[in-house]
């Protein structure tokens, strides 16, 4: 007998679509496949463990991964997933990606929605770094999954795509109750897991303003073509969320920087 499809939760874009058959995970192809694909070949040539891997297409066209072993925190996230420890995990992981993806010639590659030009190099980012993008064993972060919006970007982008949704950098009311008043202590933690640079510390809360108001794109892109999980969202409080997440990052840009470590002369 075959094995039975199971949906695997989580995510907007794709809800319902992707589905796990065994060990393996079937997921619609999309215009930049191809570029994943290249992308995640790379990634097993240089022993990267903490993604994974393609495996083909099946006879209905899906893109065949194998199936990450682990737990995702998806809503309502567990409060493991929230601890100091997941989230410097985390940094960890974005460091072993970026250090292994450094050597992938992208070049000749169609990716998905560009990210802006002043924090976009030669580094093939995640550029989704959420908290139901990212495979957990014992508490600790093992793998990133997902990889439809990569493209090139550079550490500081990547890092602020992260912090946004980990720390998590946002109103107050938007945040998980334990971690209210401690958003700038955990930016600090995971720009220092990480190991991140005084330059790109710099820039870091400019690319967190950024990536925040790059993401809701690719959310109002989905809702002009009616998407409905994105629709859903949007009406039950999302763009309320959003509205407000802009607005503190607006007001908070030097508190952002002052928590990084970057001193008021380079702010």
């Amino acid at each position: 007998m075959s094995d039975p499809e199971i949906v695997l939760r989580g995510g907007s874009t794709n809800d319902g679509l992707v589905v796990r058959v065994g060990d393996t995970v079937r997921r619609p192809e999309r215009a930049t496949s191809p570029a994943t694909r290249a992308l995640l070949e790379h990634l097993e040539r240089v022993g990267f463990d903490g993604a994974p891997r393609h495996l083909g297409r099946d006879a209905e066209g899906r893109e065949v991964l194998t199936y990450v072993e682990g737990e995702v925190p998806i809503e309502p996230h567990p409060g493991w997933a929230l601890t100091d420890g997941a989230l410097v995990s985390v940094a960890e992981l974005l460091r072993r990606y970026h250090d292994a993806v450094a050597s992938f010639d992208a070049s000749g590659l169609a990716w998905e929605q560009p990210v802006p030009a002043a924090f976009r190099g030669g580094l093939i980012c995640h550029n989704d770094p959420n908290l139901d993008n990212v495979v957990f064993s014992d508490g600790r972060a093992v793998a990133l999954i997902d990889f439809d919006l990569a493209g090139p970007g550079s550490a500081v982008w990547d890092l602020a795509c992260a912090a946004r949704h980990w720390a998590p950098l946002r109103d107050e009311r938007d945040m998980p109750a334990g971690l209210r008043g401690r958003c700038l202590d955990r930016l600090r933690l995971f720009a220092d897991a990480y190991g991140l640079a005084h330059a790109e510390r710099v820039r870091l809360p400019a690319a967190a303003r950024a990536s925040h108001e790059w993401a809701y794109d690719v959310v109002r892109d989905a809702l002009r073509v009616g998407h409905p999980s994105f629709a859903a969202r949007w009406r039950a409080g999302g763009r309320a969320r959003a509205e407000r997440t802009a607005r503190w990052l607006d007001a908070d840009q030097r508190a952002l920087a002052r928590a990084l470590g970057v001193p008021p002369q380079d702010m």
